[in-house]
């Protein structure tokens, strides 16, 4: 019998360091797995941080870029509203220049013109300075440069507040102050946009 109990006790005994072995191992396998987890955590966790980090970096110079790009973009619009302004205005007192001044500028400017001579001249519906007397003084300097001589007074008026168009056979020749002031605007540009914000 005590051999019995010998026997038992010493299974009981295997079994209680098996046990014990098994429980040991658990624990650090446990202990293993954990701190493996741990470390993984902490890598993942600084790759987000250093993800993060770098988005951030990257939205902060997206959004002063965007910032400096707006500042560009308003200084070029209040750039161009001023060049807009300005041109207005030098349109504005063209067109309350003196009858002289006016009869002086189509007299030079239509002389300068390489045209036949027998065109016709049109005027704005307030125009009252281009009378047949001045268009008979303009006909005779055409003459005198080898010109017919034949321009005349169209009836037809147009929306015009300063200068004159010549026209014959469908074609015209638009010397109104606001076509001029178009027509010269882009290489007056760079000297206005000089004088006024140098």
């Amino acid at each position: 019998m005590s051999s019995i109990n010998n026997l038992t006790s010493k299974i009981i005994e295997d079994a209680n360091n098996t046990a014990k072995g098994l429980i040991e191992e658990a624990k650090n396998t446990e202990k293993s797995l954990i701190n493996k987890k741990i470390a993984e955590g902490e890598a993942e966790k600084k790759i987000m941080v250093s993800k993060a980090e770098s988005e951030a970096k990257t939205r902060a110079e997206r959004i002063i870029s965007n910032a400096h790009l707006q500042v560009r973009n308003m200084k070029l619009s209040a750039k161009g509203e001023v060049l807009d302004n300005t041109f207005n205005i030098a349109l504005e007192k063209l067109n309350k220049i003196s009858k002289e001044k006016l009869l002086k500028f189509m007299m030079e400017s239509i002389l300068s013109l390489d045209i036949d001579g027998d065109e016709k001249i049109i005027v704005g519906e307030n125009n009252n300075a281009v009378t047949p007397e001045f268009i008979k003084e303009l006909n005779k300097a055409l003459i005198a440069e080898g010109k017919k001589g034949e321009l005349k007074l169209s009836s037809e008026k147009r929306d015009i507040k300063g200068g004159y168009i010549l026209a014959k056979n469908g074609i015209e020749i638009n010397n109104t102050f606001e076509a001029l002031i178009m027509s010269l605007r882009d290489e007056l540009e760079a000297e206005v946009i000089s004088a006024l914000f140098n």
